[in-house]
């Protein structure tokens, strides 16, 4: 039968969904410090706890140093007493001794609940932290919390991130409860938790979206060249086919601009134009301004402060 000690241990891995490992850490730090707390332990001394998954027993290990003579026993242990632990030890060196009190799995667990509980906590923000961490640059799904002037707080699978107003897109209308797509710009470790920056303007986030609603980019087939966004009002995106006789544009706006429809709704209706690339700059600039009917493209490549374009 479990011990209540690893009962406990399974019941807060499956609540708080964290790894085993992390949460046998924490208790072993745990236990470890309540039981220097309790014998007054120096802080250099290297105390230690170990968990038998089988059983759930505690043990404590303190390290000793092995002396001819002893004059703390705290800290030291006999040369005689210390061989028959490890008969190769030497004078002057250290050894773990098993120095588990009576009925210590009662007092462990009475005495380093508190601590336990903490190191939980600590353990659940780093691991969400590192959660976060790894999704910074991508895009991720959000529940709006409270909408201020200032900044828009979102949910994210049970964390909370910050949507600040240089990052909103203009003129869009927050609500509380409403669902949406944004893009991890930072993540920052501080004492509470991951502080976790989210933009709705950023130019990534377009090509994000992009990336998951369109096939043909995802796979590489089509591969997207450049890309400018002024948030709120347009964007152009230029695309080229790395396979013949896929058209890039019409792979991206699809059947009836049904894919680049879904992405413009996800944007507050922001425009997207989708342009096709080429490696003439003259070609390329033409299609660039399109709707617009260009004339002609007159390019001075001798312009001061770089190339210049006349249309």
């Amino acid at each position: 039968m479990k011990s209540e000690l690893l009962l406990a241990i399974n019941q807060i891995c499956a609540e708080r969904n964290l790894p085993r490992d992390i949460v046998l850490d924490a208790v072993r730090t745990a236990i470890a410090e309540a039981y220097r707390k309790d014998v007054d332990a120096p802080k250099t001394q290297n105390i230690t706890a170990q968990i038998d998954l089988e059983t759930g027993r505690a043990r404590i290990f303190v390290e000793r140093r092995v002396v001819t003579e002893v004059s703390d026993p705290a800290t030291e242990i006999a040369l005689e007493e210390a061989r028959k632990l490890n008969p190769r030890v030497q004078l002057g060196e250290t050894i773990l001794v098993d120095s588990t009190p009576k009925d210590f799995g009662r007092i462990a667990a009475q005495a380093a609940r508190q601590r336990i509980i903490q190191c939980i906590r600590e353990a659940e923000r780093e691991v969400r932290y590192t959660q976060f961490a790894q999704q910074a640059g991508e895009i991720v799904q959000a529940v709006v919390q409270s909408v201020t002037p200032q900044q828009v707080t979102l949910h994210i699978d049970r964390t909370e991130a910050i949507l600040p107003q240089k990052e909103m897109i203009p003129g869009e209308r927050y609500t509380l409860h409403d669902r949406m797509r944004v893009y991890i710009l930072e993540v920052r470790r501080t004492p509470r938790g991951p502080e976790i920056i989210v933009s709705r303007s950023h130019k990534k986030l377009l090509q994000r979206l992009l990336e998951l609603e369109i096939p043909e980019i995802a796979n590489g087939v089509v591969e997207i060249k450049a890309l400018v966004r002024e948030a709120g009002s347009r964007a152009k995106v230029a695309v080229a086919s790395r396979q013949p006789g896929v058209d890039p544009v019409g792979a991206c706006v699809g059947m009836r601009s049904v894919r680049i429809q879904s992405i413009m709704r996800e944007l507050n209706n922001e425009k997207v134009d989708i342009v096709e690339w080429s490696s003439d700059p003259v070609t390329f600039i033409a299609r660039a301004l399109g709707p617009a009917k260009v004339l002609s493209v007159v390019l001075d490549e001798e312009a001061e402060g770089g190339k210049m374009a006349y249309v």
